[in-house]
């Protein structure tokens, strides 16, 4: 298919760089490296022979989210986003941007916020999970009560909010104890991110701002398999639901979230997100320069769905999610 637009693709800036390091393994730095620093050379050769018009670039993870002092958080991703916008500014027919956050404060990110969409023209947001404030063991939430006010600001700038994973801190990580192959996009990346997003739907976030739009990569982070069991639990006990929201979290679900098949090239997992919410609800996307776009992209030109799903999936939805004009 010729025309896809991906937007779960990564840059780094020299600052956040070695924030990838550790991902893969260390035989593959050098290439991985030179792949998130690229951006005009090998990437758009790749997109080209692969027919990928578009990537919506973001930030590496965990970056500025990983930065616990507020300040130092706000100086580097509006360093970061400045790079992005000039980047973008180079070839705004290929690419697009995501807004790096300094969630820490949550008034600081909603004016940057405000800057990337109104000033810089960016497309919405990309946020590397939790966040750590002030000390590396104070883990905060977006479902915290602080960040009203930003949600608000989100959903009134209409700008589309990526959740995108992290791993855990070390200090709740004893259950991958041993076993550091759990760690990042085996499982550990999937878990935290689903429960993270759970915790969003249940806060009572959508009753408040029914408009909001949330992204998730990997085809859901297992959700669309699970969100059925997470209403239903124990169906025949009837006891009260413990927490604020007013529906089940499998309709925040499908009218709130956006899913897309970032490194999960597979055609069940596909057609099992696409049965949960639609394919209205799906993008493509590679997770370049973690995973392959060759990957991606041969497997997604010819999975079995019909034409119309794929031109939707592969262009369509993300033209009408992001106001872009192609």
């Amino acid at each position: 298919m010729i025309g896809k637009i991906g937007l779960e693709e990564h840059f780094a800036i020299e600052e956040t760089l070695q924030d990838s390091a550790g991902f893969l393994a260390p035989s593959v730095w050098g290439e991985l490296s030179s792949r998130l620093i690229d951006i005009h050379e090998r990437r758009l050769r790749e997109m080209d022979q692969h027919g990928m018009q578009m990537m919506i670039l973001s930030l590496n993870a965990p970056a500025i989210q990983a930065i616990c002092d507020p300040l130092a958080a706000n100086e580097m991703a509006i360093r970061a986003n400045d790079f992005l916008a000039e980047q973008v500014a180079k070839r705004p027919d290929r690419f697009q941007g995501f807004a790096a956050l300094p969630m820490q404060d949550p008034a600081l990110a909603t004016l940057e916020l405000k800057r990337c969409m109104q000033d810089l023209g960016f497309k919405g947001a990309l946020v590397n999970g939790f966040s750590q404030v002030n000390d590396p063991e104070n883990v905060v939430y977006y479902d915290a009560p602080q960040y009203a006010e930003f949600w608000r600001v989100c959903e009134d700038l209409d700008a589309p909010f990526y959740l995108h994973p992290r791993n855990p801190i070390p200090s709740w990580s004893q259950i991958y104890s041993g076993h550091p192959w759990l760690m990042g996009p085996t499982w550990a990346f999937g878990q935290e991110t689903a429960v993270h997003a759970l915790r969003l739907m249940a806060s009572g976030l959508f009753d408040h701002h029914p408009k909001l739009k949330i992204i998730l990569g990997h085809l859901g982070e297992g959700l669309p398999y699970s969100i059925w069991r997470v209403d239903n639990r124990n169906g025949w006990v009837q006891d009260e639901k413990a927490y604020p929201a007013k529906k089940k979290l499998g309709e925040y679900f499908q009218n709130n979230f956006y899913l897309t098949t970032s490194g999960n090239f597979r055609t069940q997992s596909l057609i099992d997100a696409m049965l949960e919410i639609g394919s209205d609800r799906i993008l493509f996307s590679t997770d370049w320069p973690f995973e392959n776009i060759d990957h991606a992209a041969i497997w997604f030109d010819s999975t079995s769905i019909s034409a119309a799903d794929r031109l939707k999936i592969g262009r369509t939805n993300a033209i009408d999610l992001f106001k872009l004009q192609l």
